[in-house]
């Protein structure tokens, strides 16, 4: 097994290690601590995303965060003449992480502005009158645009888990010294939890969690695959699915969970072997492969919880 190291989208796993300096784990642990592995969800019955029933980076966020032991104060809401002092009087006090923002509406990225990009995470480390400076952990260091569109990003009107607009965190504070390990074992019992498939979050009507939901992929596949979805699952959706998996069997080996470590390995091999066939559109291999991965959720869920009790 080995670990893997490079480019990729993890942006709010990425945010929070920058948060968190030199007392931040491994991204892979921060990643696997967020609950971000286990399980897999094809929200309203559509969309699909290689993470768990009812799981958003929100709640994956807040997770991590406490389970590394910090806490910090998460502000949001108000209206856009508001926000930008809000961010202003926060950056006074330190680095801000905000978002969920939209990734398509960041000025300084290529082929922006495109309403609807995507949600996204960023360190903002200054705010005037005028501009943001920020750190953007998909491969934009120092990049500064107008506080205005930063603004009409950070609102996130396209997000569809957001409840509210403008969210930053900051004043983050170590409340505990907390081990990567400990933090790790500790989490499993909610990782056990993640992939029963959590029934007291909402979800939009139709949403699959599971197998259920591998199992209805598969089928859209095989009838046709919509054109959006086929484009999030190639440019996202496989790549941080196999991405996450991998970084949960390194951190499940190091937990000394080797039999769910090695479930959760062949998981991440399975998952990005999808990206050829969903690019060349063999959709009959990737029909299968999708068939083929759907029973090891609950697999990965008997190891885990056996190992809880030894």
């Amino acid at each position: 097994m080995i670990a893997y190291n490079g480019s990729g989208p993890y942006c709010y796993t990425h945010c929070l290690c920058m948060m968190l300096g030199s007392y931040a784990p491994a991204p892979a642990v921060v990643e696997t601590l967020t609950g971000s592995p286990f399980g897999m969800q094809l929200v309203a019955g559509e969309t699909p995303f290689f993470d768990p029933f009812g799981w958003d980076p929100e709640i994956g966020l807040d997770a991590a965060i406490a389970a590394l032991g910090w806490t910090c104060e998460r502000e949001c809401g108000g209206s856009a003449d508001e926000a930008p002092d809000r961010l202003r009087a926060a950056c006074a006090w330190g680095p801000v992480l905000a978002g969920p923002l939209d990734l398509g509406l960041l000025t300084y990225r290529p082929g922006t502005p495109a309403a609807g990009g995507g949600d996204h995470y960023v360190v903002v480390l200054a705010a005037d009158e005028d501009t943001v400076l920020l750190h953007d952990p998909q491969g934009h260091p120092y990049a500064r645009l107008p506080i205005r569109e930063f603004t009409t990003a950070w609102r996130g009107a396209s997000i569809a888990y957001l409840d509210a607009p403008y969210v930053l965190r900051t004043r983050f504070t170590r409340v505990r010294e907390v081990a990567a390990a400990d933090a790790l074992r500790e989490s499993l019992p909610a990782a056990v939890r993640w992939l029963d498939g959590r029934q007291d979050l909402p979800v939009p009507p139709g949403t699959l969690g599971g197998a259920d939901a591998l199992a209805a992929l598969a089928d859209a596949v095989a009838h046709g695959l919509a054109p959006d979805v086929r484009a999030l699952l190639a440019a996202f959706g496989i790549r941080v699915g196999a991405r996450r998996l991998n970084d949960a069997a390194v951190c499940l080996a190091e937990s000394g969970l080797a039999r769910a470590a090695r479930v959760a390995a062949r998981q991440a091999a399975s998952v990005g072997a999808l990206q050829y066939p969903l690019v060349v559109e063999d959709d009959a291999a990737l029909a299968a492969g999708l068939r083929r991965l759907a029973p090891t959720y609950a697999e990965l869920r008997g190891e885990i919880a056996s190992a809880l009790t030894d």
